[in-house]
C-alpha cells in the first residue's frame, strides 16, 4: 500500500498508526462522566505527554463550559493536534474553528450520520445529504488545513452510497476520513472488509488517512480497530480505559499495547509513551468517577496478579511463561512494598513518584497528612491504599460546596439505624439525626435533609482496596436527576464514611452540573451528534 499522510500532511511511514484520543469528546459523554474545566485541562496535558497524536478535546457548540476548554487546551497543548467536533451546518464548524483556531496543530471534525437510520434524522434525501457533505466540508477546508470527516454510523450505510460520500468529502478538502461503527455492530471480518473496500474503490482513498472508530457493544471494540489497521487504517480512534457511551469506545491501552506486544503479527508502531498508560488510567478513573473494572485489560487491578499456585510457580521460574507483558511496560512498580506509621514524607513522596504520581508540595502535604491517618488505623499501607487516598484527594479537591465534617453512626440488631451528622453548606455546618433501613441509608437521609434535592440513587457500589478486616472501601455513587447523571467515589477504612463522601461528591458535581446546564439545554442528550 502507499504512504499515508501525516495530520500535517506530510508523508508519514506507512507502518505508523496515529492515535486519536477522544476521552474528552466521546468518554466524557459517558452518562455522569462530566469532567470540571481543570481536570479537563489536566487530563489533555497527560494525553500530550504520554505522545498521543490527536486530541478531540471537545464539542464546542455544545455549551460554553465545553468552548471554553477546548480553546484552552488549543493554546496550551505542546505536540498533539487538537480536534473539536462540529455538525454538518456553518454554525458548527464556525464555533469549532474559533475553539481551535489557536492551537499550534488544529483540526476541524465534522459528521454526519449516513445509514438509512440516520439519514432520516434530518430528513435528507441521499442527494441532499451528498450536497450538504460537499458545503460543510468545503467551508471547514476553507478555515483550516487540516480536516476530518466522519459518516456517522458508517458501518451500516450502504456501500454504494458510503463509497460516493467519501469521494465527495476528499474532493471538498477533507484530509483524514473517519470509519465509525457506531453502535458497535460490527465484526472483525467487516471492519477489515469495509477499509479494504473504501480504499480500492474511492478515487483519491490514498491521498488521505483513514480512520477507525469503533464502540464496544458487542465487546470487539479492540479487534474491529485492529482489523481496520490490518487493512489499511492509519488512525485509530480511542478513549482510555474505553470511556464513553453505552458499553464504551476501544480503549487506548489495548489497541497500543496489543500493536506493541505483537508486533510480529502486526507491524506497525504508535507514539505512546506506554510507561504513562497506568497512571493517566487511574487519572481519568478518578475524575470520571468510573472505576476500573478488576478484570479490565491492560489496567485492571488484575491484570498483573497471579494467585493459583501453578501460576505463582511458574512466575517464580520464569515470569514469561504467564505475562506477554512487563507491568514496568505500562507505568507499574514492579514490587508493592507497603509503608507505614513510620514512613517519613520523603519515603512517600518516592512511592507516589513510583505509582506515576509527582505531586506539588502543597499536594503532598495534604496527602501526607490522609496518609499517617490512614497508617494509624491500619497495619500496613500498600500501593493501591495510596492510589485511593491520592484519588480521593483530587476529588475532593474539585468539588467544595458540600463537605462531611462529622458522622456517628450507632446500629443494633432491632429496629432502624440511627446516624448523627455534621455537613457544611458552603462553609456554614449544620447537624442533624436521621434513621434508615441501615446505617448507610440512615447517613444518606441525614443528607437529603440538610440538603433537599431529587436525585435518584442509581448505583452504590462497594469495592475493598487490599485485602483485610482493615481494608480501605472505595465506594461508587450514581445519582440522576432531570436527565443529569453524575457520580462520585470515596475511600475510607469506614465503609460508611467513605458511602457519605462519595454520595456528597456526586451531589456536589450535581451542583456543578445545574451551574453550567439549564433544563433542556444540554447537548449531550441530543442523540443525533454522537458518534
Amino acid at each position: 500500500m502507499t504512504d499515508t499522510t501525516t495530520p500535517n500532511g506530510a508523508k508519514a511511514d506507512k507502518d505508523r498508526v496515529l492515535i486519536f484520543d477522544t476521552t474528552l469528546r466521546d468518554g466524557e459523554q459517558s452518562p455522569g462522566a462530566t469532567m470540571t474545566h481543570d481536570e479537563k485541562l489536566e487530563i489533555a496535558e497527560m494525553l500530550d505527554e504520554m505522545g498521543v497524536d490527536i486530541i478531540e478535546a471537545g464539542f464546542p457548540i455544545a455549551s460554553e463550559g465545553d468552548f471554553a476548554a477546548v480553546s484552552e487546551i488549543a493554546r496550551r497543548s505542546k505536540n498533539a493536534v487538537i480536534c473539536g467536533l462540529a455538525r454538518a451546518n456553518f454554525k458548527d464548524i464556525d464555533r469549532c474553528w474559533e475553539a481551535v483556531r489557536n492551537a499550534g496543530r488544529p483540526r476541524i471534525h465534522t459528521f454526519i450520520g449516513t445509514s438509512p437510520l440516520h439519514r432520516a434524522i434530518p430528513n435528507l434525501t441521499m442527494d441532499e445529504m451528498a450536497d450538504r457533505i460537499h458545503e460543510t466540508v468545503t467551508h471547514a477546508r476553507n478555515l483550516c488545513d487540516n480536516v476530518q470527516w466522519s459518516p456517522m454510523d458508517a458501518t451500516r450505510t450502504e456501500h454504494d452510497y458510503l463509497c460516493r460520500v467519501v469521494e465527495i468529502a476528499i474532493k471538498a478538502g477533507a484530509t483524514t476520513i473517519n470509519i465509525p461503527d457506531t453502535v458497535g455492530y460490527t465484526a472483525p471480518r467487516e471492519s477489515a472488509e469495509l477499509i479494504r473496500m473504501l480504499l480500492e474503490r474511492v478515487p483519491g482513498a490514498g491521498t488521505v488517512v483513514f480512520s477507525t472508530h469503533c464502540h464496544n457493544d458487542l465487546g470487539m471494540a479492540t479487534a474491529n480497530s485492529l482489523a481496520a489497521v490490518e487493512a489499511g487504517a492509519r488512525q485509530i480512534e480511542c478513549t482510555i480505559n474505553g470511556l464513553g457511551e453505552r458499553a464504551g469506545n476501544t480503549a487506548l491501552e489495548e489497541v497500543v499495547m496489543a500493536l506493541k506486544v505483537r508486533g510480529d503479527i502486526m507491524p506497525f508502531r504508535t507514539g505512546i509513551d506506554t510507561t504513562k498508560i497506568m497512571s493517566i488510567s487511574r487519572r481519568v478513573a478518578s475524575v470520571s468517577g468510573f472505576p476500573v473494572q478488576f478484570n479490565k485489560a491492560i489496567v485492571g487491578k488484575n491484570a498483573f496478579a497471579h494467585e493459583s499456585g501453578i501460576h505463582q510457580d511458574g512466575m517464580l521460574k520464569n515470569k514469561e511463561t504467564f505475562e506477554i507483558m512487563r507491568p514496568e511496560d505500562i507505568g507499574l512498580a514492579g514490587t508493592s512494598l507497603p509503608l507505614g506509621k513510620h514512613s517519613g514524607r520523603a519515603a512517600l513522596r518516592a512511592k507516589l513518584k513510583d505509582l506515576g504520581y509527582d505531586l506539588a508540595d502543597n499536594q503532598l502535604n495534604d496527602v501526607f497528612v490522609r496518609f499517617k491517618a490512614l497508617a494509624d488505623r491500619k497495619k500496613e499501607v500498600y500501593d493501591e491504599d495510596l492510589i485511593a487516598l491520592v484519588a480521593d484527594e483530587q476529588t475532593n479537591d474539585a468539588y467544595e460546596h458540600l463537605q462531611l465534617k462529622k458522622l456517628r453512626v450507632i446500629c443494633g440488631t432491632e429496629g432502624p439505624q440511627e446516624a448523627e451528622m455534621v455537613l457544611a453548606i458552603d462553609g456554614v455546618e449544620h447537624k442533624i439525626d436521621a434513621t434508615g433501613d441501615g446505617p448507610v441509608d440512615a447517613a444518606f437521609n441525614c443528607v437529603k435533609m440538610l440538603f433537599p434535592h431529587q436525585a435518584r440513587l442509581e448505583l452504590y457500589q462497594v469495592n475493598a482496596v487490599t485485602e483485610g478486616t482493615d481494608a480501605q472501601a472505595t465506594v461508587s455513587v450514581r445519582l440522576q436527576e432531570d436527565g443529569r447523571i453524575v457520580t462520585g467515589s470515596s475511600a475510607d477504612t469506614d465503609t460508611i464514611v467513605a458511602s457519605v463522601r462519595a454520595y456528597v461528591n456526586a451531589l456536589n458535581r450535581l451542583i456543578v452540573r445545574r451551574q453550567k446546564t439549564a433544563p433542556g439545554e444540554d447537548v449531550k442528550t441530543v442523540s443525533y451528534h454522537r458518534q
